[in-house]
């Protein structure tokens, strides 16, 4: 009998290894696994809007066709591309145990991933998790929920909004990294720079909150802890979640 249909394209059934590799044609060495390594390099180095098969092909010595034998088109070259960025899941510290600890270290991990390799932030979502490190990656999110007695949509949920959260400021993260680049200037002068003008066009009639920012040095004081801000919005996340497994369980904690 034969086996049911997966609804994935050929490679990612590849990469599941539910499908055989295409045997090695004419040009020595060219493989699915060289393909998306090349790929991934060319993004990195210039950016996710470098990526056709055609500069991919070229990167490799290769023809354009013979890239065809193995991805069907640029669109599963990113589903691929996507699932060997983000990896396989770290392994869990030792003793790490709870809800709270388990999804904290969840996220970061991703975070981790997200700002090591910018130009996972430039791909388009198409669909949810398909390839193998992606869908390990959910396995490890819903196994951190699983003593919280939420149900599956829950749980699905609060990973969605957390990995929202998570790529947002990856994204603004990467793109004030890449605009203090551009402009040769440091991350203090640029915000030295910004309080300079909402000083300028602001007062403390109309932006009395604004104001009491700025005398408070808000804006240009230097940050001794970079991830002091993710950690407060994650904090909250999961304090909110928290008080919702507290009405669902009868438990205070974690």
């Amino acid at each position: 009998m034969s086996e049911p249909e997966t609804g994935l394209p050929a490679s990612l059934e590849m990469a599941w290894g539910l499908r055989e590799r295409p045997a090695k044609g004419p040009r020595p060495g060219l493989g699915l696994d060289r393909i998306v390594d090349a790929a991934i390099a060319l993004a990195a180095r210039e950016g996710i809007e470098a990526v056709s098969m055609g500069r991919v092909a070229k990167e490799l010595g290769a023809s354009t066709m013979s890239l065809y034998r193995y991805v069907a088109a640029k669109d599963e070259l990113y589903l691929l591309m996507a699932d060997a960025g983000v990896g396989t899941p770290p392994p869990v510290p030792e003793g790490t145990t709870g809800w709270r600890a388990l999804l904290t270290t969840w996220t970061y991990a991703q975070r981790e991933v997200l700002h090591r390799n910018t130009w996972l932030l430039r791909l388009p979502i198409a669909s949810p998790p398909a390839a193998p490190h992606q869908v390990a990656w959910m396995e490890r999110g819903l196994a951190a929920l699983e003593s919280t007695g939420l149900d599956g949509a829950e749980r699905l949920g609060i990973m969605t909004l957390i990995y929202g959260y998570v790529r947002t400021d990856a994204t603004i993260a990467a793109d004030h990294r890449d605009a203090i680049a551009r402009s040769g200037t440091t991350p203090e002068q640029v915000l030295a720079q910004y309080a300079h003008t909402l000083r300028r066009f602001t007062d403390p009639e109309r932006q009395p909150a604004i104001t009491r920012l700025l005398d408070a040095d808000v804006f240009t004081g230097v940050d001794e802890d970079p991830d002091a801000g993710f950690r407060f919005g994650l904090d909250r996340i999961l304090d909110g979640l928290a008080l919702l497994i507290a009405q669902r369980t009868n438990t205070p904690d974690a």
